[in-house]
């Protein structure tokens, strides 16, 4: 796929993950059985190229010297990789956008690397040994300063002819209310995306615009939870927004489980109240999708991009 790499390796020792945020990177190393063997994790460059992949080079280096041997490389990344150019699009960490990421750093690493999108690799991690472990179709959500989606079926990403099977968040908001037209504007040159009313920046821009006052989603909770009436009311508009976001893709797609990630995915009151919000909006007469939590929690991402090479048996 991109030549021959003096690196090249048959049998690895172990897999690194890469789990490339918008503010953070964390690197994981796996073991065969899918223990931890090493975690590191720095603060991503900003606005950058040249500096994220010297960034991602520098830590599987680091965590090689660590365990004194080589591994495979899988990369979780912001947006994907189109099937048409090879370059990275639909990223909201923009900088990457119009690079051929994965071959640069192929060559930066001088090996072979596999490179999937966050939310396919967070979806894969949790459908392979997480809170998914076992159900035919997953959908992974990622909800922190973006909103994403991956699909896993049968313990494989589904990533689509187009490269962009699972992007949720750039649909408009399904059912809208009339307060909710024409929507905020979202990076991606549209208004009204799920992004921009389910994202952690979204929360806290509703809240301001009910309120005046800017809070992060963990200040709106705790609000909520001193019987603050806006803050409440706040939070009660964004679990219906996500109920209906997420009837949206049970009635396409219909998982057996949805995992949400991501910061959003903290706040535990969704768990009970969406799943009650979201069976009015379903074609059906009986709603078995689970909503739950990941077991990985912020790990997932950085699992799922190691998963993407499974180790050959010796």
């Amino acid at each position: 796929m991109f030549g021959i790499f003096k690196n090249q390796m048959r049998n690895p020792a172990f897999r690194i993950g890469i789990d490339l945020g918008g503010t953070k990177i964390e690197a994981i190393a796996l073991s065969a059985n899918g223990s931890i063997l090493a975690r590191r994790r720095v603060a991503t460059p900003s606005g950058n190229y040249e500096l994220i992949v010297r960034a991602i080079v520098d830590l599987v280096s680091a965590i090689e010297k660590e365990l004194g041997a080589s591994g495979s490389v899988g990369i979780g990344t912001p947006g994907a990789i189109s099937p048409a150019t090879g370059l990275i699009k639909n990223a909201n960490s923009t900088v990457l956008i119009g690079h051929a990421f994965d071959k640069d750093l192929s060559s930066a690493l001088d090996r072979e690397v596999r490179l999937s999108n966050d939310a396919n690799c967070f979806a894969l991690s949790e459908a392979l040994d997480g809170a998914a472990a076992g159900a035919e179709i997953v959908f992974g959500v990622i909800i922190g300063t973006g909103t994403g989606g991956g699909i896993a079926v049968r313990g494989t990403i589904l990533t689509g002819l187009n490269g962009i099977a699972g992007e949720w968040g750039h649909n408009p908001i399904p059912w809208p209310r009339q307060e909710e037209l024409p929507g905020p504007q979202c990076y991606c040159g549209r208004k009204g995306c799920l992004e921009t009313f389910l994202s952690g920046p979204g929360l806290s821009r509703d809240f301001l615009d009910a309120r005046g006052d800017h809070l992060e989603p963990p200040d709106i909770v705790r609000l909520a939870e001193a019987n603050d009436e806006a803050a409440e009311t706040c939070l009660r508009r964004y679990e219906n927004r996500l109920a209906r976001g997420l009837a949206h893709v049970i009635n396409i797609l219909d998982p057996d489980v949805i995992v949400l990630g991501g910061g959003m995915s903290n706040i535990q009151r969704l768990y009970q109240r969406v799943p009650r919000l979201w069976d009015q909006y379903i074609f059906s007469d009986r709603v078995e999708t689970k909503l739950v939590r990941p077991i990985h929690e912020d790990s997932s991402g950085a699992r799922g991009a190691a998963w993407l090479w499974p180790l050959e048996p010796s």
